[in-house]
This record gives structure tokens, C-alpha cells and sequence, in this order.
């Protein structure tokens, strides 16, 4: 399996978008467009019209965009423009990292969710083992398995069905707009081997406090039968 992104695309959301600098609200709209992208240039992010923009925030402007300061504070480059795109006229979007999204009354953490995307959760009783250099971390036949759109099928499993004591804790935290936080393990030979989410978004209780392998770094055996290591962003 080979990850392919999507051509980028833009269409008219449904959802109210507010951005925050700290405690100030600099954005809030209606009319957001979603760009949908996914690569090197970015990924998912909604453009607010400049109308929707609180009056004196935008400060400093380049060829790219803006700064923004509001309420005491200032984030430098945090307001860009598209010029790719004719329904991004007059629109711009602002940084994922330095100020806070919130679509209606919920923060939306790393990147816009995309709507065509899907995440599933199932429990299933397939029999999945994972090996690193012929050694057995984990056995389990009673997997959740997690379909998320263009990515490889994910197998989370109850740390009591994995060897823990051949993994360490790493430092490594991830989120994810669909999933949550992220903790991660590592093997001697493998490092971030495995990530669990200890409490993920409401969407996904399944894969509360249970443990999922790369399978693009492990040997991965599903009801006796080795799986191909897929090509994926990961």
C-alpha cells in the first residue's frame, strides 16, 4: 500500500471558526473555506475572510501575510494568504502552532479535520502477533482495529497482551486533529515503536488505554498470515 495525497481542493464550510491569540478572539466566521491539502505545503487549514478579521490585529504585512498581536502578546508570520486558489481571495488563515482553533465551542488541535476523512473503530477477534528480529512483543486476539482513510489498517491491543517489559516509555507526544494525544514506546532496536492514546477524543473510546504497533517497523502477523510493511507519511 502506498500513501497518495488527495489533489488539494477548497469548498465552504458549514462550521462557525473562531482563532484565538491567548484570551483575544483575533477570527470568527461563518463563511470559513476549507483548504484541503495534504503535504510538503501543509495540510487541512480554514481561511477566514478578511471581514471576519478583528480590525488592527493584522500588523507588519509581507507579500505572505501578516503577524498578528492582540491582547498584549504577538505571534510573528501567523496570518497567511493563498494565491492558488480564486475562492481564497480576500481570505486568510492563521498558524496552527501559536494561536488556538475552535470550531462552534470545541479547540481543534494540529490541523483542520478534514470532512471526507474517516476514522472507524472495530473489535474484532483476528490473531495478531508482533515480532522484532524474530522476537514476539505482543499476542492478541482481541484486537481493535482502526481504519483511518489512506493509511494503513492500525491493530491496537491490551497491554496485557504485550511483552512491556522489552518497551520503554519515550519522550515522544503527538496529536492528532481525529485521535488526541499520543504517548509513545520504544524497542532497543526500535525506537517509537508503538504509541497509545491514554485519552483520546470522545469520538474514539475504543483505543482508550490500549496499544498500537507501526507496522511499518514490525513484523506484523494477522491470523497466521505476514503482513506486508506498508509505504506510508510514517
Amino acid at each position: 500500500m502506498v500513501w497518495t495525497p488527495p489533489q488539494p481542493s477548497v469548498e465552504p464550510s458549514p462550521r462557525r471558526v473562531r482563532v484565538r491569540l491567548g484570551g483575544t478572539v483575533v477570527a470568527d466566521t461563518q463563511r470559513a473555506q476549507l483548504l484541503i491539502r495534504y503535504g510538503p505545503q501543509g495540510f487541512p487549514t480554514y481561511f477566514v475572510p478578511l471581514e471576519d478579521v478583528r480590525p488592527g490585529v493584522l500588523v507588519d504585512e509581507t507579500p505572505d501575510g501578516w503577524s498578528v498581536e492582540a491582547g498584549g502578546r504577538r505571534a510573528e508570520a501567523a496570518a497567511t494568504v493563498e494565491d492558488g486558489f480564486a475562492e481564497l481571495k480576500g481570505h486568510v488563515t492563521f498558524s496552527w502552532d501559536t494561536l488556538d482553533w475552535y470550531e462552534e465551542d470545541e479547540p481543534v488541535h494540529v490541523h483542520a479535520r478534514d470532512p471526507h476523512h474517516r476514522v472507524d473503530t472495530v473489535r474484532a477477534s483476528r490473531r495478531v502477533e508482533v515480532f522484532v528480529d524474530g522476537e514476539r512483543l505482543a499476542h492478541s486476539v482481541r484486537p481493535v482495529l482502526l481504519y483511518e482513510t489512506s493509511l494503513p489498517t492500525r491493530y491496537y491491543l491490551p497491554f496485557a497482551d504485550v511483552r512491556t517489559d522489552l518497551l520503554t516509555a519515550s519522550e515522544t507526544v503527538t496529536a492528532c486533529p481525529y485521535k488526541g494525544q499520543a504517548r509513545y514506546w520504544s524497542h532497543a532496536r526500535v525506537p517509537d515503536v508503538a504509541w497509545s492514546y491514554p485519552d483520546p477524543v470522545p469520538e474514539l473510546p475504543k483505543v482508550r488505554d490500549l496499544i498500537c504497533f507501526y507496522n511499518e517497523r514490525v513484523d506484523l502477523v494477522v491470523d497466521g498470515v505476514r503482513q506486508e510493511r506498508p509505504e506510508s507519511p510514517f
